[in-house]
């Protein structure tokens, strides 16, 4: 789904998402466990954004025979790996900046290619949220929305690129064995959003301004966009439908 936010604000929001990245995973330190992420330790979820960022401004440059394991590898065996994720973002910003207005990058082999500004999009959130892991490292828990620093054009731009892009591929398991709708209503924003789920993949509608039919939706999630943006990417204490939003979705990272 395209996004209604320009280049310059998805580079500003990765800028941004950097700067608390390093911040929070400085002040866990290395070893420490990031709680939104099972497993991983700061030094992992450090070497697994530098390799994407890596791995995207490759892609964006027309770049065909990246290998992620090696970046990833590298990121792990950094002196200074928070020196070496700042270097990776510098990259990609440029990279993203210098390339043409209509460059096409494939996302996976199997996909379509996509212009420079869905890329620009993606690494925006993929660094935002993985920044909210390095914040939970560093509390040792999932953080609450008013301890991030992300502002509400962001979150309902996160929130639409999840709803439209992620939960509509056909490899989505958010599926229903009737047909039912989802309404995701943020409080602080005008934009919300129609889902209609059943056993196929969903069709998601976005729409600004009045809320009319709620009562005909099946499941209503509201709260405040920011709130709204972590339950829905896995980042908050608060659960987004019963189970996990991960497992009814399929979203990873990756």
């Amino acid at each position: 789904m395209p996004t209604q936010l320009p280049l310059a604000r998805h580079l500003d929001g990765l800028r941004s998402a950097m700067v608390a990245f390093v911040r929070y995973a400085d002040r866990a330190g290395l070893r420490a466990p990031v709680p939104t992420c099972p497993g991983w330790t700061v030094r992992d979820l450090v070497a697994h954004q530098g390799m994407v960022h890596r791995w995207a401004a490759g892609l964006v440059r027309g770049e065909r025979d990246i290998d992620p394991d090696v970046l990833e590898a590298a990121g792990q065996e950094e002196s200074d790996p928070l020196e070496w994720l700042r270097d990776g973002v510098i990259e990609l910003a440029d990279t993203l900046t210098r390339a043409p207005a209509d460059v096409q990058a494939p996302v996976f082999l199997h996909d379509a290619p996509a212009p420079r500004e869905f890329w620009a999009r993606r690494q925006c959130h993929e660094t935002t949220v993985h920044a909210v892991d390095a914040l939970s490292a560093a509390l040792g828990r999932s953080p609450d929305p008013a301890e991030t620093w992300i502002e509400v054009d962001l979150a309902v731009d996160g929130i639409d690129e999840l709803l439209g892009g992620f939960l509509t591929r056909p490899r989505s398991r958010l599926r229903c064995e009737e047909e039912s709708v989802l309404v995701v209503a943020p409080d602080d924003a005008p934009d919300w959003w129609r889902l209609r789920l059943g056993p196929r993949p969903a069709v998601t509608e976005r729409l600004v301004g009045p809320r009319r039919g709620l009562g005909d939706a099946d499941w209503v999630l509201n709260g405040t966009a920011v709130d709204l943006y972590l339950s829905l990417w896995n980042r908050s204490g608060r659960p987004a439908l019963e189970g996990t939003w991960r497992e009814q979705a399929a979203v990873t990272w990756s």
